[in-house]
């Protein structure tokens, strides 16, 4: 059973090994590892099966060898008459090749001419599919020496997309393709020069295209305005408070000269488009964009006007000093972001408005510091008003092309103020010059006429004045009407700045009255004031700056009137704006009556100054001292002056009777005590009784003058109280009643009430008991004491350490 498992494994590895089928390896070793002598078998096995292939090899050839000798013997046969074929193919060959050669010629003559009508064609088709790529490219040089660059980029899109694939195997393809970025570097360049010389242009053209905008914005307003007029004009139609009119004529004046100017303007308004040529901008920006490089672009074209913006910004240094400088200034800056606007709304992305309010914002804190610190250089007022007036315009025109505005007109409050400054500057020098050229003395008048022109003036009216005859005169002086026009043109000029800023009736209301309270309040008063110290402003003129102050009074509430007309604001409104002119002139007239007392006294110093007392003297000279009676003849001239000044009303009368009681009785306080003064001076040593004699000569003449009534309304001895301090310490030396006066101090009823201890003792020890202790002297009133009753000077003695003793009583009780 194992011996026929072995051969049948045999038989199959002989029937792979017939197969043919490589590898054999692992076939033969299956045989020689499956058990020991294998080789030896698989051997014998192989013998056999190789005997079996020889003999069916030879069974095979013997079958066939008839056959093959058969074959053999046919070929022979065949061989003569292949060999007669042969001859007659060779001949018949022979033959047709003679005959062919000329056959063949005309063949290749015909092949030749296929060949060169197949390449013909096959030219023509490739030139024909050349030709447009060539057309092309013929009509792109066009295009870049036309300065066509956009058209010339599309035209490179369509060859690079279109036409070179077709021909894209041929030399001058390759020539082209790699021309085109060259050409697109060539434009782009081109494209950036024209932009630069764009940028360069609006630079040196801007202020043109600002002040063109402007002009049109002013236009746009023209017509509004002037129905604004209209109605103005009607509302002032017989307008009249107290001869304050606002003529209808020059109303309609200003109405017909702005609808002229609006006919002109109508005759041509130019536009930016007009005045900028923006095609170069367009022309790169969409250059650029076709190259795929917008970005750039747009960040090259911000970042250049971003310069150019920080330079328009930059003032001259003095631009300040003339309008011209300020209109420069501000159509720069209207013409550029007029441009930036124009740019924003014809290009898209190039740029937004984020930009532009980015820009903006930077440029307004810009202009706003400039205009605060060049305005606050301005001390014209006219100036300042023009500068106003282009701040207004500026501001309207970029607020019409959407940019916001507010901080603009806020900064026009601040040079409100500055301008209202200016003004008051302004002012106080015309009231300088109009007090410098007043006379001081009421206005005369002739005649009716000249009666009319002064109350068309001032708003003046007294019945008792009307009813006098010519020639008569005003109470005031001629400074009174030129000082209320000038506040009436004070009025105007600062009306002037309020308009066009977009304010109510009632805010303008307020404005006006607070600038003419500034006016009343600070300027006047300060130059009524300055007018009043003027050292050669005499007595008689200060009484007259008086009686103008109470007019100027009583004309503040025409000026409010004025006002009211102005703005048809009524007075009634809880928030409306008092004007201070009471308080002004009121306290005018208290410094002009204070400056009245201050002279009368400095003159009667002057002629105190004179005084020439003989304090040693034995006896009086009998008669009042001469600079005394010089004194009091010039009050008396000085009160009568003042009593016989031309009023025309009770009021005036009483209050120049008023100032004039009031400067008598400060003229005789000061006389009082400034001889008071003298009989204390430290440097006086003592005093003899003729030298008090004498003193006494010229307290009577005071008190004579004093009773004389030099001024009229004193009641009883009421002047004559002013020297009533001299007069009892003058009784008390010349009676020597000390023991009355010891006796009955602190009474009410005492008779030396006004004697005070300390002025009796500081007379009594350090002038007259001096003189007595001096015995070398004989004018001395106590020599005859000292000489015969020396009991007498322990009595002084006695005296004297009594007042003492009242002296340090009343120290030590304060």
């Amino acid at each position: 059973m194992l011996e026929e498992e072995t051969d049948q494994t045999y038989e199959n590895v002989l029937a792979e090994i017939q197969s043919f089928e490589l590898p054999i390896e692992a076939t033969l070793r299956s045989v020689y590892d499956d058990q020991p002598n294998a080789h030896k078998k698989f051997m014998e096995k192989l013998d056999a099966c190789i005997r079996n292939h020889d003999k069916e090899i030879e069974k095979m050839c013997n079958f066939h060898h008839q056959g093959f000798v058969d074959a053999i013997t046919e070929l022979l046969k065949v061989r003569t008459d292949a060999e007669k074929l042969k001859v007659q193919v060779t001949d018949t060959n022979r033959r047709f090749q003679d005959a062919g050669k000329e056959v063949i010629v005309h063949t290749e003559d015909i092949i030749r001419c296929r060949i060169q009508q197949r390449n013909i064609i096959t030219v023509v088709e490739k030139l024909q599919l050349c030709l447009p790529v060539l057309e092309m490219y013929s009509k792109l040089k066009e295009q870049m020496s036309a300065k066509r660059y956009y058209s010339a980029l599309k035209t490179m899109e369509q060859l690079e997309n279109v036409y070179f694939p077709w021909v894209s195997q041929y030399r001058f393809c390759q020539l082209m393709i790699e021309n085109l970025p060259k050409l697109r570097e060539d434009i782009k360049e081109i494209s950036m020069s024209d932009l630069k010389d764009f940028l360069e242009s609006i630079r040196k053209h801007s202020d043109k295209i600002g002040e063109t905008a402007m002009k049109q914005a002013q236009h746009q307003k023209t017509f509004n305005v002037s129905l604004q007029k209209k109605n103005k004009m009607k509302f002032g139609k017989n307008m009249y408070i107290n001869h304050d009119k606002i003529p209808e004529e020059s109303s309609e004046t200003v109405l017909k000269h702005s609808l002229e100017e609006e006919d002109e303007n109508e005759e041509e308004v130019l536009t930016v488009q007009d005045l900028v040529d923006f095609s170069p901008v367009y022309r790169c920006l969409h250059i650029y964009s076709v190259l795929g490089d917008e970005e750039t672009f747009e960040n090259y074209y911000r970042k250049q006007r971003k310069k150019q913006a920080r330079l328009v910004l930059q003032p001259q240094s003095n631009m300040h000093e003339t309008v011209d400088g300020y209109r420069r200034y501000f159509t720069q800056i209207v013409g550029f972001f007029v441009v930036e606007d124009h740019i924003l709304h014809v290009t898209q992305g190039l740029v937004t408005r984020a930009y532009t309010d980015e820009l903006w914002n930077m440029a307004l804190s810009k202009i706003i510091a400039v205009l605060r610190a060049h305005s606050s250089y301005c001390t014209d007022p006219d100036l300042v008003l023009e500068l106003k007036n282009l701040i207004v315009i500026f501001a309207d025109t970029l607020q019409g092309y959407g940019f916001p505005v507010n901080r603009l007109f806020d900064l026009l409050f601040e040079i409100r103020d500055q301008y209202n400054e200016t003004l008051l500057k302004k002012w106080a020098g015309v009231f300088r010059d109009i007090f410098e050229e007043d006379n001081y003395s009421p206005i005369p008048i002739v005649n009716e006429e000249e009666y009319k022109i002064v109350i068309s003036k001032f708003p003046f009216q007294d019945p008792d004045l009307e009813k006098q005859s010519f020639p008569k005169k005003f109470p005031m002086s001629q400074s009174v009407p030129h000082i209320y026009i000038q506040v009436k043109e004070f009025i105007y000029a600062s009306l002037k700045f309020s308009e066009s800023l977009h304010r109510s009736s009632t805010e303008i209301d307020d404005m006006l009255r607070k600038s003419t309270n500034l006016l009343l309040t600070r300027t006047l008063s300060s130059c009524l004031l300055n007018l009043i110290r003027k050292p050669h402003i005499g007595l008689t003129e200060l009484v007259q700056i008086i009686i103008n102050t109470t007019h100027l009074e009583q004309a503040c509430k025409y000026l409010e009137d004025f006002i009211t007309n102005i703005t048809n604001i009524s007075q009634e409104t809880v928030h409306t704006t008092r004007l201070y002119g009471l308080s002004t002139f009121k306290d005018a007239r208290h410094a002009a009556e204070g400056e009245i007392y201050t002279k009368l006294n400095q003159k009667i110093d002057e002629f105190v100054q004179l005084a020439d007392y003989d304090w040693t003297m034995s006896e009086p000279d009998g008669r009042a001292s001469g600079y005394l009676m010089d004194l009091i003849n010039f009050l008396r001239s000085i009160f009568q002056v003042f009593t016989h000044l031309p009023t025309n009303n009770s009021d005036h009368a009483a209050m120049s009777g008023k100032v004039a009681q009031t400067a008598c009785m400060s003229a005789c306080q000061h006389l009082s005590t400034s001889l008071m003064q003298m009989l204390l001076d430290s440097e006086l040593k003592q005093i003899s009784m003729g030298a008090v004699q004498q003193f006494n000569l010229d307290v009577i003449q005071c008190e004579l003058f004093a009773s004389s009534e030099p001024v009229p309304g004193f009641q009883g001895d009421t002047l004559q109280l002013a020297f009533i301090d001299l007069r009892q310490l003058l009784d008390l030396f010349m009676v020597w009643d000390w023991s009355t006066y010891l006796a009955d101090y602190g009474q009410p009823a005492s008779k030396y009430l006004r004697v005070n201890p300390n002025t009796a003792l500081t007379l009594l020890e350090n002038r007259v008991y001096r003189g007595m202790k001096d015995t070398s002297k004989k004018n001395n009133i106590f020599a005859q004491f000292r000489k015969n009753d020396r009991d007498k000077q322990k009595l002084i003695e006695t005296v004297v350490k009594q007042l003492r003793s009242l002296v340090n009583g009343m120290s030590q009780h304060a």
